[in-house]
């Protein structure tokens, strides 16, 4: 079970997670850090790396903050001197940082602490209420290899030995995120990875279920913040979930889902300030055909190679591949034509390199702020009318690019993100309300 920052996010929220996960099942609970505390901690790392005095002060204030949730949580006194000495002793850390060159490996040390605070502080909850857990922490058994991926056999050898230690034990709490490098070195997941850590941790224990607990009752058939009445899909593919989190979902991390599907568990998204909900269930099982959701991806760059003479040549687009491969960056979508090659890509750390070695092969364009729009459904290349709905709703949209027969489950569309907004109400009328209701934005009446 994973809990997000805004599920842990105030002590009325750890109280009841922890109502929730105290019903005597065996479990893993996988907490992020409470909401905002990451975003604090880049900051206070940005500061260090500057060499800036500030960064005191920013750490005082987030400080403060925990003393704030330690006075309300917990009515014991000892407890709250158990949890104000660990605060104090994880600041004093932070605090170590300054006045000294600060370098990657005290960055990674520094984004750990979120976790390391939220699950202490919940655990230290159980303690109070005498509930049998048991702290279990994520850096003596979560490991990536020399090329930052999940070690799996690592991670389950580790865990294995670890809750072997408590045989009687039912309710372990450890952290999302962060993990060690292959030197034994902090290191982490990437935003977002306490999804990928729950999921890699129900793989390595072969979990019945995989529930990861956010802010709304599961997957929706398209973006609550910009489209309204949008509704819960109750049922979805492995294949489908893995689209509408890689292009854009944000309520799941898109490594979250191969974990999972490698092992059969089914994946359950729920709904922490609304538990009852159902949430989507995500499962090998396959369920009805046709279109059942829309998401965005932005800040994506379109790059055109044109080349009359090299186009056709064997291996061009292996040269044209390689150049991406040689900086790590991955394409999101491609088509191409007789003289031109047009892609994406959403990483543009090297793009100015990139752009320099692709120019060897014809002349380059490229797009900025550009937005992919998703639409997933089971085998929805053989739905007659799946591609027609989806250009009638865009006839007004100018589209870049289509991504269609690559995936059963997914038309991609690529368009300038101003048109972003327009494109999913419009595409959210015709596919879901059949075109027949007026369609208003999002703050109109």
């Amino acid at each position: 079970m994973k809990f997000g920052g805004t599920s842990v996010g105030s002590p009325e929220r750890i109280k009841s997670v922890v109502n929730l996960v105290n019903d005597d099942k065996p479990k893993i609970v996988v907490l992020s850090a409470m909401s905002g505390t990451t975003n604090s901690l880049v900051k206070i790392s940005g500061l260090l790396y500057d060499g800036n005095k500030e960064a005191d002060a920013e750490i005082d204030q987030l400080e403060d903050k925990y003393k704030a949730v330690v006075n309300e949580l917990y009515g014991n006194e000892e407890n709250r001197k158990r949890a104000s000495g660990f605060i104090t002793r994880r600041f004093n850390l932070l605090r170590s940082f300054s006045g000294h060159p600060f370098t990657a490996v005290d960055e990674y040390t520094v984004l750990a602490q979120g976790e390391l605070l939220s699950t202490t502080l919940t655990w230290l909850y159980c303690e109070e209420l005498e509930i049998d857990s048991v702290l279990l922490p994520a850096l003596s058994f979560m490991r990536i290899d020399r090329n930052g991926e999940p070690d799996s056999y690592y991670i389950r050898e580790q865990i294995d030995r670890e809750l072997k230690l408590y045989p009687d034990v039912k309710l372990f709490i450890t952290q999302g995120f962060i993990c060690k490098d292959a030197s034994g070195e902090i290191s982490n997941l990437k935003r977002g990875g306490s999804d990928y850590s729950a999921s890699l941790i129900g793989n390595a224990i072969n979990a019945d279920e995989i529930q990861i607990w956010t802010d709304i009752d599961g997957f929706h058939n398209n973006d609550p913040r910009y489209v309204k009445g949008t509704k819960a899909i109750r049922e979805l593919s492995f294949s489908e979930a893995a689209e509408l989190a890689y292009f854009g979902a944000k309520i799941l991390h898109p490594a979250s889902v191969w974990p999972a599907q490698e092992a059969d568990i089914p994946l359950l998204l729920k709904n922490t300030m609304e538990p009852e909900a159902p949430g989507t269930i995500i499962s090998s099982k396959t369920v009805d055909e046709g279109i059942k959701a829309i998401a965005a991806k932005d800040n994506i760059t379109a790059i055109k190679i044109k080349s009359g003479r090299m186009l056709m040549a064997y291996g061009f687009l292996r040269k044209v591949f390689e150049v991406f491969e040689s900086y790590q960056t991955p394409i999101d979508m491609i088509t191409t034509s007789e003289i031109a090659v047009s892609l994406t890509i959403d990483n543009t750390v090297h793009l100015d390199k990139i752009i320099r070695e692709l120019k060897l092969y014809g002349s380059v364009g490229v797009d900025r702020k550009m937005t992919i729009i998703c639409i997933v459904g089971n085998n929805i290349m053989h739905c007659k009318d799946s591609i027609s709905k989806v250009f009638k709703a865009l006839e007004n949209v100018p589209v870049r690019m289509i991504s269609y027969g690559g995936s059963r489950h997914n038309i991609s569309i690529l368009t300038d993100s101003e048109h972003k907004l327009e494109a999913l109400n419009q595409l959210n009328k015709y596919l879901f309300t059949d075109g027949r209701k007026r369609h208003n934005h999002p703050g109109q009446d």
